[in-house]
């Protein structure tokens, strides 16, 4: 089906601008009186998100009010407030909070059987690529795999837990939208958020070190284990920079490892 007979089958009118990616389309509607988003997956990363967003049943994301295959119907949600401008405006804390509680929300337990999901180890396949050229990658992936194998507290994660992904419903309340959609342990959520909202804010001189703690005192992690999950993702979106022809993108990302586990060493000593 295509989407305009979608939209003629399930009643909706254009609303908004329409806004396309390699991976989806999404279209800004209007479900009765009711404002929505609908997102067209194109590729299998999206269908594995509508997966989760179908699953979480709008408790901590975006409520869904129909899914058929590549098609996911949700509700729309706020641009303001926004995390990406609260961290412009000195809130950083308090959107490391807000982050934070968003993870919480997503990571609950449910009833019933959880999604088919990806395991997080295969989400690694980038760094065990670059690894094989050695230095800071290769630490990284050995970082990782113990990670990995030692995982604590598994469930289904959001998978791209940024500043970009949570925004405020209709009832004021924080939510999710656009998960990878994956199976791991709850850190790599937040180990992610610490790398956002941009290299440049993530780089900041202290600022690492800063919401690492922000986010232990938020009952995000313990101290060192986000510290490695920090240390494992940063180096993995490095290789995925690689991977897309920016090497000097992946080098600065790079840096964010380093300073985590610099960060981890010293607090072993």
């Amino acid at each position: 089906m295509n989407v305009t007979d979608l939209m003629t089958a399930w009643q909706l009118e254009l609303d908004g601008d329409v806004i396309r990616t390699f991976s989806s389309e999404v279209y800004a509607v209007r479900w009765g009186e009711q404002p929505a988003m609908l997102k067209i997956a194109r590729h299998d990363e999206e269908l594995r998100g509508h997966t989760l967003m179908t699953w979480l049943g709008g408790h901590g994301a975006a409520r869904v009010y129909r899914h058929q295959g590549a098609a996911l119907l949700m509700e729309r949600l706020n641009g303001s407030p926004s995390l990406p401008q609260m961290v412009a405006d000195g809130k950083d804390d308090d959107a490391t909070r807000i982050l934070v509680g968003a993870a919480h929300a997503v990571h609950q337990d449910r009833p019933g059987t959880w999604p088919a999901l990806p395991d997080l180890r295969a989400w690694f396949r980038s760094l065990e690529a670059a690894a094989a050229g050695g230095g800071d990658y290769a630490t990284a992936w050995e970082v990782a795999q113990s990670l990995l194998e030692t995982s604590r507290d598994v469930r289904p994660l959001h998978g791209d837990v940024h500043h970009g992904n949570v925004m405020t419903s209709p009832a004021g309340d924080w939510r999710v939208i656009d998960p990878k959609g994956l199976i791991g342990e709850t850190g790599y959520d937040y180990a992610n958020m610490l790398c956002n909202p941009s290299l440049e804010v993530a780089l900041h001189p202290g600022r690492l070190e800063r919401q690492v703690d922000v986010v232990v005192r938020a009952g995000g992690s313990e101290r060192s284990r986000l510290l490695a999950w920090v240390q494992a993702y940063s180096a993995l979106s490095a290789a995925w920079s690689l991977e897309s022809g920016d090497p000097v993108h992946a080098a600065r990302t790079l840096e964010l490892s380093r300073r985590a586990a610099g960060l981890l060493a010293s607090a072993g000593n």
